[in-house]
């Protein structure tokens, strides 16, 4: 068992950080710190926070060698990316020549670069650099001024199909069943099969 020392001030800020610190990873281990600053077996800190018994250790390791900045330290650099040598040369030409689609951005990459990746992570790589999709139009509401109006009001007029403003009349048969209740009922009442009075 890993015997560590905690101060006051640490097991405090250990504490507070473990509900606080923006990373929920920082989150556990200042919890299993916590844990262990408060004595607790290691089996019931890695059954606790939800880790294995290697895990707790690498923890420990951390502590005992940086502190509670060897916690925060995640550790995790990232892939390296071959595209990212090149980005401010493919920022710039994208910045004058925005592509239509991820498809020519892939082909823009490769003639520039020689280097393919898919539309997946073409279109990652042009989020990451700041780039956005281009949005679709919309239809212009009315306008403000008597010109735009009457031009607008002359389009509606020139594409719009003479008959859709017309409205339908109601087609088909209007059946009512009144007349029909009234001419049956005689006859139920004839037959002593049904017997409704008004």
């Amino acid at each position: 068992m890993i015997k560590l020392i905690f101060s006051d001030n640490e097991i405090e800020s250990l504490k507070s950080e473990r509900y606080t610190h923006p990373h929920p990873q920082v989150q556990r281990k200042m919890e299993a710190l916590y844990l262990k600053s408060l004595k607790l077996e290691h089996h019931l800190i890695c059954r606790i926070c939800q880790i294995e018994e290697p895990t707790l250790v690498r923890y420990l390791r951390a502590y005992e060698k940086s502190g509670i900045a060897g916690l925060k330290c995640l550790g995790y650099a990232g892939q390296p990316s071959s595209l990212r040598a090149h980005k401010d040369t493919l920022e710039e030409h994208f910045r004058k020549h925005p592509p239509a689609t991820s498809a020519q951005a892939q082909n823009t990459i490769e003639k520039l670069t020689g280097v393919r990746r898919s539309p997946t992570q073409v279109r990652e790589f042009l989020h990451r650099m700041g780039m956005k999709h281009r949005k679709t139009g919309f239809v212009p509401g009315p306008s403000d001024t008597p010109e735009k109006q009457a031009e607008q009001a002359a389009f509606v007029k020139k594409t719009s199909s003479p008959n859709w403003r017309k409205p339908r009349r109601g087609g088909g048969w209007f059946f009512s069943w009144m007349p029909l209740i009234l001419f049956i009922q005689p006859i139920w009442d004839s037959c002593g099969v049904f017997s409704v009075y008004f």
